[in-house]
């Protein structure tokens, strides 16, 4: 567990009502409320702030409490460098999708330009999937790295996670399938918003004890333990930190579970209008984005 990681249980980077201009971060009072959903429904979410202006150096504690006006991505796009991505990392996915469970991980990439900010900020579609509307969801379980790692072994991969968060991995299927290389389909503007709160690594000491729920307008559409991972959390930070440094503040999408869009009978998509919902349970939250069209 990353050093940093001791400080904090729970951060969430926002903006305040008192002065929405300003960026801030700190611990939210009420430590059992889910975030996301307190924003939504327009409840007061008063946070304890910390000194630090970023959840990679929070500082500590200050004696000041300010309450949510928007709620922000844990990490800005420019902390975040090139978000790494893991394609067929459940083996109920895998089997849905009638794919062979992969030897290694399969790694894409997704540039900073797709980060984007949980509820109220919407979600874009790019004109390119909505001309034949196959928009697809992902709910996934995020990795952040505290510190910058290398050719990290699997034993001692956990010293440099930081936290948790959850994604929603937003994918044009189309274009994904016509191609073979999945960053262009995965990578548009916006198609990776995190959050809503960064979860200390000290707080979640076995990540296969979360589980992961995808709604679509109130539906389930994806629920699972992360026992069903193929790849764990060591395994997939020693896989892509092998011969590359991997900066402080790197997230790595873990994968997502069954229930995609593209797997239904029939095929169901996003479109305008539609919300999605990413619950990552305990600690973490619920991630909510409102569809909207470029």
């Amino acid at each position: 567990m990353s050093k940093i990681a001791a400080a904090f249980s729970r951060l969430v980077r926002f903006t305040p009502k008192s002065n929405p201009s300003k960026i801030l971060i700190g611990e939210p009072v009420d430590a059992s409320l889910d975030v996301g959903l307190a924003v939504y429904n327009n409840q007061d979410v008063p946070v304890r702030l910390f000194s630090g202006s970023s959840v990679l150096a929070p500082g500590s504690v200050t004696g000041t409490t300010e309450n949510i006006h928007r709620l922000l991505s844990p990490l800005a796009a420019s902390e975040v460098g090139t978000i790494r991505c893991i394609g067929l990392n459940y083996v109920s996915h895998a089997n849905e999708m009638s794919l062979p469970i992969p030897d290694v991980p399969t790694l894409f990439l997704k540039p900073p330009t797709s980060l984007a900010d949980p509820y109220p900020s919407p979600t874009i579609l790019p004109k390119i999937t909505q001309a034949d509307g196959t928009g697809d969801y992902e709910a996934e379980m995020v990795i952040v790295l505290g510190r910058e790692a290398k050719d990290v072994s699997e034993d001692e991969a956990l010293d440099y996670v930081l936290g948790y968060t959850a994604a929603n991995d937003v994918s044009s299927r189309t274009s994904q399938m016509g191609q073979s290389q999945w960053c262009f389909s995965k990578g548009f503007d916006g198609a990776c918003p995190i959050g809503p709160v960064l979860v200390s690594a000290r707080e979640i000491p076995d990540i296969s004890k979360l589980q992961i729920r995808g709604l679509k307008n109130g539906r389930v559409m994806q629920d699972c333990g992360l026992t069903d991972l193929i790849f764990s959390v060591p395994k997939l930070i020693s896989f892509v930190s092998q011969g590359t440094t991997l900066p402080a503040g790197t997230i790595i999408l873990t994968g997502t579970p069954p229930g995609v869009g593209a797997a239904k009978k029939p095929q169901e998509f996003i479109r305008a209008g539609d919300e999605f919902r990413v619950e990552l349970l305990p600690l973490v939250g619920t991630l909510i984005n409102q569809i909207e069209e470029q």
